[in-house]
């Protein structure tokens, strides 16, 4: 039996004989080689989904401190961008980890999160996908119960380890956009609203 990556949906994990079953859209199953191209483009397949919207807005509106690890100086940089945004549009206390730079938006720049003055609420992360697993480590020697990996960054395996070890995981998801879609400032999709309100906004 021929299969296609869009046919098959997942995989019942590794068999006496080192095959796997692969569960196809069309409810038929077909044992693959673990080491075939099909298992290994299955097993790097997306199946991890993480807090939904409800869950996200939960975790928003209880923080009230975040850290940014991964932060610049950079103004071109994305995360100067979202650090702007939380200083500026929110009313958390917003902390940013970075052992190259001294001050970031004006404030002090910490070298890890260990330095930080107080357990921050969020870790909000701008590391490469393959950095995430030892971000998760430093996360949770710290005690924080929420990490935030950002927009276009996924490492399923270090959300799944995550997960396993108490954390909330939220990853390739932006916080500035999720926050402002959740405040009105934003658009379902992401767009700007273009609305300007009095609310108080919600933490």
């Amino acid at each position: 039996m021929s299969t296609t990556l869009t046919d098959a949906t997942q995989t019942d994990g590794t068999l006496a004989d080192g095959t796997q079953t692969v569960q196809l859209v069309n409810g038929l199953s077909c044992s693959v080689p673990t080491d075939s191209p099909l298992a290994k483009l299955l097993k790097s397949q997306r199946t991890w989904v993480g807090p939904d919207a409800k869950a996200r807005l939960k975790i928003l509106r209880e923080a009230k401190s975040i850290a940014i690890v991964g932060a610049s100086p950079n103004p071109a940089r994305s995360s100067y961008f979202v650090g702007t945004y939380l200083q500026q549009s929110s009313g958390y206390r917003v902390y940013f980890v970075n052992p190259n730079a001294d001050t970031i938006l004006g404030q002090k720049a910490y070298p890890n999160l260990a330095s930080l003055p107080e357990v921050p609420d969020i870790v909000d992360v701008f590391r490469r996908g393959t950095d995430i697993p030892a971000v998760i480590d430093d996360v949770l020697a710290i005690g924080s119960p929420v990490i935030w990996v950002q927009l276009g960054i996924w490492n399923q395996e270090a959300a799944e380890y995550g997960e396993s070890k108490g954390l909330t995981v939220v990853m390739d998801r932006c916080i500035k956009i999720e926050h402002a879609r959740f405040h009105g400032g934003l658009h379902l999709l992401g767009f700007d609203t273009g609305q300007i309100t009095a609310r108080k906004t919600i933490r």
